[in-house]
């Protein structure tokens, strides 16, 4: 049970950053295939939560790179 409440804080210490500090890609993080499950009834666990959560590491990074490169 603790990697999945580990997994539940990372996933909502990174949200609560896009949200604060890039809340212009924040609109993404609701059209994110992960998010919208293909199935009626998703089941919620460890692999499912660390798919999310790599997926907003990659949002946020990329984004922060190509700010980066925009800035130059």
């Amino acid at each position: 049970m603790k990697a999945i409440d580990k997994l539940n804080d990372d996933i909502l210490k990174i949200t609560l950053k896009i949200q604060t500090e890039y809340p212009e890609i924040s609109v993404y993080l609701t059209e994110m295939p992960v998010t919208i499950p293909n199935v009626s009834s998703p089941k919620i666990n460890i692999s499912s939560l660390s798919d999310y959560y790599e997926s907003l590491k990659i949002l946020l990074k990329d984004y922060i790179e190509n700010q980066k490169l925009l800035s130059i």
